[in-house]
């Protein structure tokens, strides 16, 4: 599965981190992040993280974070 995420969109809310904190963290303004990757905006999620970023992405209020299924 391919996440991506849109830094503009993000309200530093927190929902994100609490349902999948081994994917996502944050700037210093609170605005979401790849944990391993912070640079990116985009990564393949392995299958053991699957269920929390599908968690997190439907939590999102302001829909900061998009899936799509890897090819």
């Amino acid at each position: 599965m391919e996440c991506k995420i849109i830094p503009e969109k993000c309200i530093a809310c927190g929902l994100c981190q609490v349902y999948a904190p081994d994917v996502f963290d944050y700037t210093e303004e609170g605005i979401v992040l790849f944990k391993n990757k912070p640079e990116a905006l985009s990564i393949t999620v392995d299958s053991q993280n699957a269920e929390t970023v599908t968690t997190a992405y439907r939590k999102c209020p302001v829909h900061a974070i998009e899936l799509a299924k890897s090819l």
